[in-house]
């Protein structure tokens, strides 16, 4: 745990920003996103509850006075402290955990999810989950749920070592329910998923108001992440059934919606969110500190900004650079940004295909770059190849310097660029080879293009609008108490207070 204190504003509102593997132990994206909101509003008192990787994450960002604390939770490293229950306690705890288990199994019991959900919140909070779900009991309640007659899972016929990994996996994703509270008036969650998960605690708890910010559609992210994972059907079943209804249950009960753009709020809507709770908010830069980014490169160089990551999808990008390549001999790809902690192989991999391919000495992975604004200029065309994206800021950034970009038709891409870039469908190579080509051959366009983007962003997108739009969001849900829908888990005390019959005759 990190913590920080500072000064607080005399009567200021108090907001504590909920954030996973991002701010402030990481740079970009949604961490300079954070950042910006943070420095943005000195009138506003903040707390920061970070899930982090290990814990040991060092703090990268410069933390203003008016931050409180930043609490560090990790998802994995050693357990956090506790003790496990016993008698009484432990069978209703199991009871809570078999209704938990049932609802991201059954379809038709998913309104258990939520009162389990609680249940184990409570458990978290006095310690008593994480060691419950690293003993045998929690083992044996999910082998008795999923081998249930009528149950789809069941027909993939799951083993004991099925039921450790998957025990395993909810273990360490439900570690943030035992992070210390969100105090004050507002919990901003900056994504779904894991993060939220200490926001909706205080609001089943203390009624404390959750205002939710999704940057790219969590729930879209974990379907495509867990597509090559490493598990077999049950494990992935359990899971992604979890993040299923974690989601739902985050948008019924969240005070307020903030997606980046309008392709994140048709998710939100589809996953139980009512439109009135939903209000669009687009991400936002300082013009003045990405000006044009001045004359090109003599030679013809595509280039690329963000963290190296399969959801960023480099290897279509390198195929469609060994298409131009085909057609522009001294064309290079440039690729700037750090390679995350467990990312290692990915780029490695990425490397490989471009040594395939035969273009490895035209392909350079150039590392975080101290001034973004560098990478950007690096290139006569800017490229974005994502296969998930929300609001990207690396695009914005990019047509605020003046660059041309051809960029994949994922989430609000097409809302950022409107017809000022050339957008393409992800995973196409020689799609996204056809427009580089297009703009890498007209000069004229790539300047127009650069000039529209940048007058694009001065009128819609800018850092000013973002902020002021989130300091009046703060003040409206401190003042009203957020108005959160009734809860749906107000029978989460029930199922702790008495023992499933399921569990009694199941686990003995």
């Amino acid at each position: 745990m990190h913590v920080q204190h500072g000064a607080r504003p005399s009567g200021a509102t108090r907001v504590t920003l909920l954030t996973e593997g991002t701010y402030p132990h990481s740079h970009g994206g949604v961490s300079v996103w954070c950042d910006q909101l943070v420095t943005g509003m000195s009138d506003i008192e903040f707390d920061v509850v970070a899930v982090t990787g290990t814990g040991r994450e060092p703090v990268v960002w410069d933390i203003p006075g008016h931050v409180s604390r930043v609490v560090s939770t990790p998802m994995w490293g050693p357990p956090p402290d506790g003790r496990p229950p016993r008698g009484p306690a432990l069978t209703r705890l199991a009871a809570a955990y078999e209704r938990f288990l049932t609802a991201l199994l059954d379809p038709r019991a998913e309104d258990g999810f939520a009162p389990g959900l609680y249940a184990l919140a409570e458990a978290a909070g006095d310690g008593r989950l994480s060691p419950f779900l690293r003993g045998d009991r929690a083992i044996t309640v999910l082998t008795s749920v999923w081998t249930r007659p009528g149950l789809a899972v069941r027909e993939a016929r799951p083993t004991l070592h099925d039921a450790v990994t998957a025990t395993a996996l909810l273990e360490h994703a439900l570690r943030p329910l035992a992070a210390p509270a969100p105090r004050g008036d507002v919990a901003h969650a900056v994504s779904g998923g894991v993060a939220v998960l200490p926001g909706l605690a205080a609001l089943h708890r203390d009624g404390v108001p959750l205002l939710l910010t999704e940057h790219g559609v969590y729930l879209r992210e974990r379907y495509l992440g867990y597509r090559t994972a490493p598990y077999r059907w049950p494990v992935k079943a359990l899971v992604l059934g979890f993040f299923r209804l974690l989601a739902e249950e985050t948008y019924r009960r969240a005070a307020l919606i903030t997606p980046g753009n309008r392709y994140n709020r048709l998710w939100e809507e589809q996953g139980g969110a009512a439109p009135e709770s939903i209000r669009t908010v687009y991400n936002g830069v300082d013009p003045a500190a990405f000006p044009p980014a001045g004359p090109e490169p003599s030679e013809p160089v595509l280039s690329w900004a963000g963290r190296v990551d399969p959801i960023k999808d480099l290897e279509t990008l390198i195929r469609a650079f060994a298409l131009v390549r085909q057609q522009v001999p001294a064309a290079r790809l440039r690729l700037f940004g750090g390679t995350p902690r467990g990312g290692e192989a990915y780029r490695e991999r990425c490397e490989a295909l471009a040594a395939e391919l035969g273009h490895a000495d035209a392909v350079t992975f150039e590392g975080r770059v101290d001034d973004i604004k560098d990478a950007y200029a690096a290139g006569n065309v800017v490229m974005l190849s994502s296969i998930s994206e929300g609001f990207p800021f690396t695009l914005i950034e990019a047509m605020s310097c003046g660059r041309a970009t051809v960029s994949t038709d994922v989430g609000g891409v097409r809302e950022a660029v409107g017809d000022t870039g050339l957008v393409v469908p992800p995973r196409d190579p020689a799609a996204m080879a056809a427009a580089a080509l297009e703009l890498l051959g007209d000069a004229e366009r790539r300047r127009s293009m650069g000039e529209a983007a940048r007058l694009r962003v001065i009128e819609q997108f800018t850092l000013r609008q973002t902020i002021d739009t989130f300091r009046s969001i703060y003040l409206e849900l401190s003042r009203s108490g957020g108005a959160p829908a009734a809860p749906a888990a107000a029978e989460a005390g029930a199922v702790l207070a008495t023992a499933g019959t399921a569990v009694r005759s199941a686990t003995g």
